[in-house]
């Protein structure tokens, strides 16, 4: 494996030079597949039920994740961009929609740069097919048609962050040192052979294990690179200013897969290990008698205090 060295200098309390290692796991950028037309097609694309034979303990505790629901959400993902949509793609004077058959994949990447990065990889007739999908599902629910809306559900989440979303496409952060992710290469902590007809070979991705992997979605801010700049998480953020800045040195990934026991299921408020992890309660309750005024006289009254330390490093909540 290469190694370039590469030497920067950075301002903080007086320049300091800093030299580091980059790793080239990846390679020179590569033509992109073609276009996909359909949610079935971009489906089939990064289906992670390819990898289940082998990973099935990791492929089970990413299915109960919301990872491998990132549309559907909880299920409040969905509904929020049709909102999106009705509150604010189509209230912007200058975004060029004005209804449904408007809306294109630059349109819905305000929410899809996180919840479905291979957004970019679509047509605009995917954009507007999981719109109308969505529609649909809410549809099916107010009428409960539960069969038509379990279907719906389905198609819904089908796209989501699944293995190859983390593992080839989003691995690789430096591109310019670390080179592109290559279309036959599942990137981890290990090289070598890889038994998969289509991704034949395993390479390491130097941030796959570094809080900076999760900043890429779970980020700093507005996205200023979209024509509207939009992001609803700012936990990396936070994470690097209230709690990095302060001393604090674990990663997303040692909290969330390693101390938390859970793996590929990646929680937060849904989980009671990480609930635990996370804050601190404190309740202590007393009662006393207490003279109130002349018509009620001495009436019984109970009082608590609730302390709470939060343990995270970082906001809670956020996302």
């Amino acid at each position: 494996m290469k190694k370039a060295f590469i030497v920067g200098l950075v301002g903080f309390a007086g320049a300091a030079l800093i030299a580091f290692n980059a790793y080239s796991a990846g390679g020179p950028k590569t033509e992109p597949l073609p276009k996909a037309k359909t949610i079935a097609e971009l489906a089939e694309r990064y289906d992670s039920s390819r990898c289940m034979e082998c990973h099935e303990d990791a492929h089970d505790e990413w299915s109960n994740s919301l990872h491998a629901k990132s549309i559907l959400g909880s299920p409040r993902t969905a509904p929020t961009i049709i909102t999106a949509v009705e509150k604010g793609l189509k209230l912007f004077p200058y975004s060029g929609v004005k209804n449904d058959e408007d809306i294109t994949v630059d349109h819905l990447m305000m929410c899809m740069k996180c919840h479905l990065p291979q957004m970019d990889e679509a047509t605009d007739d995917v954009a507007r097919e999981i719109v109308s999908t969505i529609r649909s599902w809410q549809k099916a629910g107010k009428a409960g048609d539960e069969d038509t809306m379990e279907e719906l559900e389905e198609t819904i989440a089908s796209l989501n962050i699944g293995c190859m979303v983390c593992h080839n496409k989003m691995a690789l952060i430096h591109k310019w040192a670390d080179g592109y992710p290559q279309p036959d290469t599942v990137y981890g902590s290990q090289e070598g052979d890889h038994e998969d007809e289509q991704f034949d070979k395993m390479a390491e991705a130097p941030a796959l294990s570094e809080s900076i992997f999760c900043g890429q979605c779970h980020g700093l801010g507005p996205n200023f690179e979209l024509d509207h700049p939009s992001q609803c998480a700012t936990i990396y953020g936070s994470y690097l200013y209230s709690y990095v800045a302060h001393g604090g040195s674990e990663s997303c990934q040692d909290c969330h897969m390693e101390k938390s026991g859970l793996g590929h299921d990646m929680q937060s408020y849904n989980s009671e290990e990480m609930i635990e992890m996370a804050l601190d309660v404190k309740v202590e309750g007393r009662s006393m008698f207490w003279r109130k005024n002349k018509t009620e006289g001495v009436v019984p009254i109970g009082i608590i205090d609730v302390s709470m330390h939060n343990n995270a490093g970082h906001v809670i909540p956020d996302g």
